[in-house]
């Protein structure tokens, strides 16, 4: 049976994940939880990599990150995830220099139940595939992307989509912040 993604208008699921949020010693994890989230009373964004230790993963985590600050002034709380385990994304960190200080926690998703929930993972390898959520102030899932395994994605159009998201307004094509919206 094929995995059904979780989609726009759904409820994001509840989840309590270790993250990985230092590399100072004693000070790497962090419990994170849905309901944490949910009662900063801001907008989430949670982007999924596939595996720790490889190649197109950490140029996006270091472009999420070198746009971490665009995520705060927007009132959202970023978010990376995986299905490796809290020590690996604690390794990795500690081994890539891009990884080092990174301003986001990276969620550790060992039991991949979080990923099935969502309906990202990969039948073969059961790894998540890139999978993007923006996740409004009350929980609901308003714009989900999902690339294949071998593609990077576009933090610039994670920003473009929350901006016209936060606006609550019709927005057209190729629409950017501070360009006029539609009215019906």
């Amino acid at each position: 049976m094929k995995n059904v993604i979780l989609s726009v208008g759904s409820e994001f699921p509840e989840f309590k994940k270790t993250a990985v949020v230092s590399i100072e010693k004693g000070k790497e994890f962090y419990e994170l939880s849905s309901e944490e989230l949910k009662a900063s009373g801001k907008w989430m964004v949670m982007f999924w990599w596939p595996k720790d230790f490889t190649f197109v993963c950490p140029t996006e985590i270091a472009e999420f990150n070198k746009h971490s600050q665009d995520f705060v002034d927007r009132d959202a709380i970023l978010i990376g995830a995986s299905t490796d385990s809290e020590f690996v994304h604690a390794a990795w960190r500690r081994d890539h220099e891009d990884l080092r200080d990174l301003k986001f926690p990276m969620l550790a998703d060992t039991s991949k139940s979080l990923a099935d929930e969502l309906g990202i993972l990969e039948a073969n390898e059961k790894v998540a595939y890139r999978a993007t959520y923006i996740v409004d102030p009350q929980g609901i899932v308003r714009w989900v992307s999902l690339y294949d395994l071998s593609v990077g994605r576009s933090v610039k159009e994670v920003l473009r989509v929350l901006d016209a998201l936060q606006t609550d307004e019709l927005c057209p094509c190729n629409w950017t912040k501070g360009e006029a919206t539609l009215t019906a």
